[in-house]
């Protein structure tokens, strides 16, 4: 299988299974100097550990993460970061029955039209396991963008139900286990998704990440455009289906004088009266927030049986046991963080590169 890096100047390659050994990332291109160690990578991951809530799949996974290579006295040499976190909780008899059966939603079927051969335990290279090297990256992709670059998202709709945007607060996050900045969307999606949970079933979710103070340069024209490549790392997150910059689809509805930012001087300053375009104009970053947003589907691992096929060609019935996210959408809020963290510090870099300018 090929394809299992992303980036360019900041490059990350990721390895493993989901029921394998180990999973485990290869960081390329970080500067060397940056003060680096496990203690700042571990509170991503464990914002997106399996088994904190109700939520959230059983698997208990302690996603200790290690540092083998690239750093040296606590800070970066320049050379490959090598990083590993080892498996601790697979149950790979979940799946003996559904090895030869297709999962109505999963790659299996593709993978075994491509491939000819598939890893049936939970997915495999598939699983939304991997992702956890991804958080890990991010994280060392946080100490190269300038301190004063937040990256910040949240959970603003389960399934139909959305939050109300007066009731942003991100203080709310962390109070809750949705990731959600309204605490009565939080409340009231519990109770959601419980009966979900209980009927054996699954739901969607859309997620926000605003990352603020992104220095203005970043991104090409052309074939190198920000958004382009925000759209492309979200894409990649297991389960999304769609990703919005600024205000995406909605753009669309809206007639051009409302659509286009205004713009005014202030103490020598540009700036907007609006940010419809999400902080990116040209593919180039404007200096306002960079906003987007994904679409996660309902988890496709459910206990309600339905049909498909096997792998000998015949018609079956296929029912997901095993421990499962009700809602994916929900461990996918760090993931997503993570992938807009490294795309900025890979355009970060590339715009040095280019304009020798030092945020």
């Amino acid at each position: 299988m090929s394809h299992n890096s992303f980036g360019h100047l900041f490059r990350v390659t990721t390895w493993g299974e989901s029921h394998g050994p180990a999973i485990g990332a290869v960081v390329d291109g970080c500067p060397p100097g940056i003060e680096l160690s496990e203690a700042d990578i571990q509170p991503f991951l464990d914002q997106r550990r399996p088994g904190q809530s109700r939520f959230t799949t059983q698997r208990r996974e302690p996603d200790q993460v290690r540092i083998l290579s690239g750093v040296y006295q606590g800070r970066t040499t320049g050379t490959p970061i090598s990083l590993l976190i080892e498996n601790t909780d697979q149950r790979s008899k979940d799946y003996a029955n559904i090895a030869e059966r297709y999962r109505p939603g999963h790659a299996d079927v593709a993978y075994d039209m491509k491939y000819g051969h598939r890893d049936p335990r939970g997915g495999g290279r598939s699983s939304a396991r991997e992702t956890a090297m991804r958080v890990a990256a991010g994280a060392i992709a946080r100490k190269i963008l300038p301190p004063e670059v937040t990256i910040r998202g949240a959970m603003v709709a389960l399934g139909a139900h959305e939050i109300t945007r007066a009731n942003w607060d991100w203080s709310q996050i962390g109070q809750n286990p949705f990731f959600c900045p309204d605490a009565q969307a939080a409340q009231s999606w519990e109770t959601i998704l419980d009966d979900i949970r209980k009927s054996g079933s699954s739901i969607g979710a859309v997620l926000e990440v605003i990352a603020e103070n992104v220095p203005p340069g970043l991104g090409a024209p052309l074939y190198a455009k920000l958004d382009a490549d925000l759209a492309s790392a979200l894409m990649s997150i297991n389960a999304v289906k769609a990703v919005e910059i600024g205000d995406g689809f909605t753009a669309a509805t809206l007639r051009g004088e409302d659509n286009a930012d205004e713009m005014r001087m202030e103490n020598g300053q540009i700036t907007f009266r609006s940010n419809h375009a999400g902080g990116i104009l040209g593919g180039i970053s404007t200096g306002q927030p960079v906003v987007a947003r994904f679409a996660v589907k309902p988890t496709s691992s459910i206990l309600i049986s339905k049909q498909s096929v096997s792998a000998d060609g015949e018609n079956v019935e296929v029912l997901t046991k095993g421990r499962h996210d009700p809602c994916v959408g929900i461990r996918a809020v760090p993931v997503g963080e993570a992938m807009v963290a490294c795309v900025l510090a890979d355009h970060l870099l590339r715009h040095r590169a280019q304009c020798g300018t030092r945020y």
